[in-house]
């Protein structure tokens, strides 16, 4: 009797832990960097390589940093909800691109439109690293005292935009 009762234990205990990662958001990926500060980025500007985009000259502002390439679709499909949110809602949007060739980039964005102030090249991908970025898109939400307050993994969408970042946005502001 004891023979049959291990496996089936030890088979109910992998459905109890199957279950539980099932009914968890994908895209609620806890980050170690909520509440840090923001990493330095100090890269050159895409369109603008003899400038820098450093984060301590941001501060006493609440800004995005969104990460994104010219490969990535998803970061496609989320250009208007950026641009309209820039516009619509006055908060400073900066790009950091992930991993890409910087003329790749600026070819995209001209073609697809630029929803940022500025956005850094991160070719190697060493910023992305430091704010451990998963993939593209991301998009950190940063206050004025230079500390990230919020994660967001994946596009953001119209929904995702009223849900949850804007409320983040104004808690800060």
């Amino acid at each position: 009797m004891l023979r049959y009762l291990l496996p089936l234990a030890a088979f109910l205990a992998m459905a109890v832990f199957l279950a539980m990662g099932l009914s968890r958001d994908p895209r609620a990926v806890p980050s170690a960097m909520i509440d840090k500060p923001a990493p330095a980025i100090g890269l050159p500007v895409l369109l603008a390589p003899g400038q820098k985009l450093e984060v301590q000259a941001l501060r006493g502002q609440v800004w995005l940093l969104n990460v994104w390439a010219s490969w990535c679709g998803p970061c496609r499909d989320e250009l208007p909800v950026l641009r309209d949110v820039s516009r619509r809602h006055g908060v400073p949007l900066y790009g950091l691109n992930y991993k890409d060739k910087p003329e790749d980039a600026a070819d995209w964005l001209a073609r697809n439109g630029n929803p940022y102030i500025a956005s850094a090249s991160d070719t190697d991908g060493r910023v992305g690293i430091e704010y451990g970025v998963y993939g593209v898109p991301e998009t950190f939400l940063i206050d004025k005292d230079g500390r990230i307050r919020y994660k967001q993994l994946g596009l953001i969408t119209p929904e995702i935009w009223r849900s949850r970042v804007l409320p983040a946005i104004e808690a800060l502001r």
